[in-house]
């Protein structure tokens, strides 16, 4: 269905300049993408995509600082707004054969947008919206007036598929055929329930079901791409619902296999706070995440599973999980590993889940305050609190406890004493000064003397106190 309702779209500057240039040339331009499905849900455009009958090297010509470095016929124009994606124009095209279920084996340039828009991958995706021409008297009287009106443009918006429907319908629905669709990039299947999570729309019946017949084919998938969906996930506020449609779409067990043998471990026993499984726990625990940071929210969801193989009932009926979250940490590096985390990220996952189980107590010595903190990571101390909180709401607890309080209390005091020997107020400078020393081992030596002084309180860590321990050392 084509539908040619025309509608006022506020666009920016940059963007009603690029439609410009193709038209004063013109070639036949339109927005794509996500940022008609933003418009059409009255939510701020980030992203601004086009696409266009001329092809790359036409593109070039119009803008002087362009970019084309990719066979599939995108090119980049940097963001006026330093750190803001690039604007992306391409070319209409076709697409032939899928051999690896992961990128086309050939790609042609398309005549016309039927062609282009019929290759996208979901209803909501494969709209376009076309300026409408002006007439010569606007334009004259645009261009005296080009800074209040560039910014309001008419549009029409083409429909091939339903998707405006679609999206009144809260439906995620792929074009045509869905197992063509994801048969051409399996990819696409994650791309689904990653929008679906965002926006909270439910997948179509159909889609859905291609999705759980195709879900293995995930496996051809480059772990990076996997990953990165996987992390936009978890960086959703609905995090929870994504993962529950992970697991529907059965995605899931390729991507944690882990993470469903959980929901067949009970908790609930006598001295224990817990109400749910483990796994239900651990989607609860999700669910109150108080943190949009993607691998804290992957560590809450994970941070349980070493249960599933340390379950143990007494016979007193009390269960146990002993040792649970070193297991837990060994998942942790194997997830990491499998779906390629960064060497920074991979650390900060297996802390979180390796020192999840801290213990807070009001007889809590600064030493035991400052060990926890070396554990974890000063850099990870937040995350880890954040991760203390949703494991407590996740388990039918309180947010807090007067304890968590004060141990939050005593991390924020302890900060203020050096956690190494660069954190003194003096460096090897002064020491050499001081003491007519020459670089060597004896200068770190002293200084670090000095930093276990002030670690045990005997001085305080200020440029006087600490010279004067300094000359005693002699």
């Amino acid at each position: 269905m084509l539908t040619t309702n025309n509608m006022k779209v506020d666009v920016p500057g940059q963007v009603a300049k690029i439609i410009s240039a193709f038209e004063k040339k013109d070639f036949e331009i339109y927005i794509v993408g996500g940022a008609i499905r933003d418009i059409l849900m009255g939510k701020i455009v980030y992203d601004w995509d086009f696409t266009t009958n001329a092809v790359p090297e036409q593109i070039l010509t119009l803008f002087e600082n362009a970019y084309y470095d990719n066979k599939f016929g995108t090119v980049g124009i940097p963001n006026e707004i330093e750190g803001e994606r690039p604007y992306e124009i391409t070319t209409f095209r076709t697409e032939h054969g899928y051999s690896d279920s992961r990128r086309p084996d050939k790609v042609l340039w398309g005549k016309t947008l039927t062609d282009d828009l019929k290759r996208r991958d979901f209803t909501i995706n494969a709209m376009a919206l076309k300026i409408e021409q002006e007439s010569k008297r606007v334009k004259e009287y645009k261009k005296k007036t080009a800074q209040a009106l560039a910014l309001s443009r008419t549009f029409t918006l083409i429909d091939l598929y339903d998707g405006q429907k679609d999206l009144e319908n809260k439906l995620i629905r792929a074009v045509g055929n869905p197992v063509e669709r994801f048969t051409e990039d399996s990819l696409r299947m994650m791309r689904a329930v990653r929008i679906a999570t965002e926006i909270r729309f439910q997948i179509e019946e159909h889609t859905l079901f291609a999705i759980k017949e195709l879900s293995d084919s995930i496996r051809k998938i480059t772990a990076e791409r996997v990953r990165d969906e996987l992390l936009k996930i978890m960086k959703s506020p609905y995090a929870h619902e994504g993962v529950m449609l992970l697991q529907k779409t059965k995605l899931m067990e390729q991507i944690i296999p882990e993470f469903e043998k959980a929901f067949d471990i009970q908790q609930k026993s006598p001295r224990r706070h817990h109400v749910y499984d483990v796994g239900t726990h651990s989607l609860m625990s999700l669910k109150f995440a108080p943190t949009e940071d993607p691998v804290t929210k992957l560590a809450i969801l994970i941070h349980d599973l070493g249960k599933v193989s340390t379950y143990k009932k007494l016979n007193s009926g009390i269960i146990t999980f002993y040792n649970h979250e070193v297991v837990s940490t060994y998942i942790a590096k194997k997830l990491a590993k499998r779906i390629k985390l960064s060497k920074k990220q991979s650390e900060k996952l297996e802390k979180l889940v390796r020192w999840h189980q801290f213990s807070v107590n009001e007889n809590q010595t600064d030493t035991a305050v400052r060990r926890f903190i070396t554990n974890v990571g000063l850099e990870n101390v937040s995350d880890m609190l954040a991760l203390r909180t949703a494991d407590r709401l996740g388990g039918g607890a309180s947010e807090t406890s007067w304890r968590l309080e004060d141990f939050k209390r005593k991390i924020k005091l302890v900060q203020k004493q050096p956690f190494k020997v660069t954190d003194l107020k003096i460096n090897g400078v002064t020491v050499m000064k001081k003491l007519n020393l020459k670089p060597g081992p004896k200068v770190g030596e002293a200084l670090k003397k000095l930093f276990d002084l002030v670690v045990a309180k005997e001085i305080k860590n200020n440029p006087d106190e600490l010279i004067e321990a300094l000359l005693k050392l002699k």
